[in-house]
């Protein structure tokens, strides 16, 4: 009895052995050499893994940076330019300078603007209640107000406001990571360019229905007039599909447009009142090379 129980110890310690031999022929020989910059890369990351970058977290990014000869379309929106300037020094490769960016919700139909017409009594998710219904007011494009967007964002940027039932982004804690953009289902949201001073003018409306059908079932809605395309002097604006578009980029924050507009439809952010007429007539002007007011 005694020999079996050695025989077996020695059989099965034999049977490790071997298999743990194996094993470390097999570890040597699919050994794969990781470069240390990816490394050194991750440690300059902001380590969200929000996947604002397109890839599925900090590691992945910090792999494609490596392993890329162009990095120049490689972005991490979450990092700072400081961050980037030396993740490009690391890797000795040139990396575009970034643009800072900011979500903006381009809805204005708070309750008072935007009348509910029925009670929504389902899963409390936006891309729930998008896949089976309109929407419990007229517009069937406006913000649902169930805060997906909310949900998703890692950087507590943006809060749904009780009294207007529609999300507000807080500007200096946004990182433009796109996790809000993605989780609207009625892609409400965008990522506009960060001026000074957060200043910002955008058409807060994405209702494409005739003019007159959208503002019935929203009063600020945008109805395709024209007016703000033909005052604009810088070619910013846009008009397709009965719906005016600003574009950042080309757009120098004149304020022309804004005014023209009948239904308000244009939203003018972190800019000072407006002077009145008088005041405007009775003021020195301060006026730039195209001729606009300037905003001190």
């Amino acid at each position: 009895m005694s020999d079996i129980i050695i025989y077996s110890i020695i059989t099965v310690s034999t049977m490790g052995t071997a298999a743990a031999v194996i094993l470390f022929l097999v570890a040597k020989k699919f050994h794969v050499i990781e470069d240390p910059r990816i490394d050194l890369v991750e440690e300059e990351l902001p380590a969200a893994n929000c996947g604002g970058c397109g890839m599925p977290g900090c590691r992945a990014f910090a792999e494609a940076l490596v392993k890329s000869d162009d990095i120049s379309e490689l972005n991490c929106p979450v990092s700072s330019s400081e961050a980037m300037a030396k993740i490009a020094v690391i890797l000795g490769k040139e990396i575009a300078g970034k643009e800072a960016l900011v979500a903006v919700v381009r809805c204005n139909g708070t309750p008072d603007k935007r009348p509910r017409t029925n009670l929504y009594d389902g899963a409390s998710s936006c891309a729930v209640a998008s896949a089976l219904y309109t929407g419990d007011t007229g517009c069937p494009y406006g913000c649902l107000g169930l805060d997906d967007c909310v949900v998703v964002c890692k950087f507590d940027a943006i809060h749904m406001n009780p009294e207007t039932g529609l999300p507000e982004v807080t500007d200096h804690l946004c990182t433009a990571c796109n996790a809000c953009v993605v989780a609207c289902p009625r892609n409400i949201i965008e990522l506009r360019k960060k001026n000074k001073k957060d200043r910002k003018i955008f058409v807060a409306c994405i209702n494409e229905e005739k003019g007159g059908v959208a503002r019935k079932n929203c009063s600020v809605a945008c109805i395709g007039c024209g007016k703000c395309v033909k005052v604009c002097p810088f070619d910013a604006i846009t008009l397709e599909n009965n719906l005016a578009f600003i574009d950042s980029e080309k757009c120098k924050l004149c304020r022309k447009c804004a005014p023209e507009c009948p239904t308000n439809a244009i939203l003018e952010i972190n800019f000072p009142e407006r002077k009145t007429a008088a005041e405007a007539a009775g003021g020195d002007k301060n006026e730039d090379s195209h001729g606009n007011n300037r905003i001190n």
